[in-house]
């Protein structure tokens, strides 16, 4: 397996755009970073303060606290929210945007990662996944000025096979992972097959990548919304 790693088959297909996504939204402004987990952007948002449910070895939490709950937060305190990877692990996960939204600035940003076609991962604890239909709904207090996916509709395919590599024993024996690693690989030059996608399967509406690993999203809070949603 060490070859495997040598030559990048087990590099996840979507860590460097989903840190090109964060770079190109870095904001210098009080943070709030929601999960702050094993802190991969922490550098990108200097003035930031984390918060995780429980500590963390090796990570700094400022806060241990519970997403559905931030009451020890004032309204308005902060100019951006990041939620990287965090949202399909909350069991009540419209509470949690409503405590985002009432501790967001007017004019405040919300930095959003989630999953839609992806594996079981973190569990017991991964509640939910997320169509763009079902994001808009979530976040319909925000004006949302970003949301798109995290990769179409082949690629995604390469990413599930690559998780089955990562999270899948494969005949008993461990270096049969790499068939999952040559697969994800293989099918990720695979895009030129597919030339129209449709939202349904009598094919009378038309959609854009049918399947997404997840979307990345940019959300405001309107101007003059102070506190709470209303």
């Amino acid at each position: 397996m060490a070859f495997v790693d040598r030559i990048h088959l087990t590099r996840k297909i979507t860590r460097a755009r989903q840190r090109a996504f964060f770079e190109k939204n870095a904001r210098p402004g009080k943070t709030l970073d929601i999960g702050c987990g094993n802190d991969l952007y922490g550098d990108l948002f200097p003035n930031r303060v984390t918060l995780d449910i429980r500590p963390r070895d090796g990570v700094r939490v400022d806060i241990v606290a519970d997403a559905h709950n931030l009451s020890m937060i004032q309204n308005d305190t902060y100019d951006t929210v990041l939620c990287a990877e965090v949202l399909e692990h909350l069991h009540t996960p419209a509470q949690a945007i409503a405590e985002m939204f009432r501790v967001l600035k007017p004019g405040g940003v919300l930095l959003l990662t989630t999953r839609f076609i992806f594996p079981i991962h973190d569990a017991p604890n991964d509640f939910y996944r997320y169509t763009k239909y079902g994001l808009r709904h979530l976040l319909h207090s925000f004006d949302i000025t970003e949301l798109k996916e995290e990769a179409g509709t082949i690629e995604t395919l390469a990413i599930i096979y690559q998780r089955l590599g990562f999270q899948c024993e494969t005949l008993g024996w461990r270096p049969w992972k790499i068939l999952w690693f040559l697969k994800a690989w293989l099918v990720r030059y695979c895009g030129f097959f597919i030339t129209k996608e449709f939202g349904d399967i009598r094919h009378l509406y038309e959609e854009k990548d049918i399947l997404a690993s997840g979307y990345y999203v940019v959300a405001r809070k309107p101007l003059g919304s102070s506190g709470a949603i209303s």
